[in-house]
């Protein structure tokens, strides 16, 4: 005897489209690409650099430190005094070991305090710290 119910329970299963793993595979890759890319932080100000014939664009920038005219020192979009400096760069490395450091001084800016916080990212450990410069032509690096 042919059973109709058994049949019809069989058709149904066979049609059904199981996107679980397509769900899951999604979120491994979303995870995969959050975790390997570096996010670079803005130093939340407008700086004038100077121009350099010799300057050379780095592409691994991921801690920016400004300092505008008036000699104030900015991070991560605020203002910090220069004895914080290292400070901010040791919790920065922390979250990125190989981070490089770059220091945006503006033309106007004094030398004194560009060498001030170079020396603090220095202390703090970092290993790669630049000064950004604007290639003659007007594009920065």
């Amino acid at each position: 005897m042919l059973n109709i119910t058994a049949t019809r329970r069989s058709r149904r299963s066979a049609t059904e489209l199981n996107i679980a793993p397509l769900i899951d595979m999604v979120f491994i890759l979303l995870i995969f690409f959050l975790v390997t890319t570096s996010f670079v932080k803005e130093t939340g100000i407008e700086v004038s650099r100077p121009t350099a014939a010799t300057a050379v664009s780095q592409s691994k920038a991921t801690i920016l430190i400004a300092i505008d005219p008036a000699n104030r020192i900015y991070m991560d979009h605020r203002e910090i005094d220069v004895r914080a400096v290292r400070a901010n760069v040791e919790r920065a490395l922390a979250e990125n070991p190989e981070g490089a450091v770059v220091v945006v001084a503006d033309r106007a800016s004094s030398t004194g305090m560009a060498i001030e916080v170079m020396d603090g990212c220095r202390m703090a450990g970092a290993k790669n710290v630049s000064l950004a410069a604007s290639l003659p032509g007007g594009n920065a690096p």
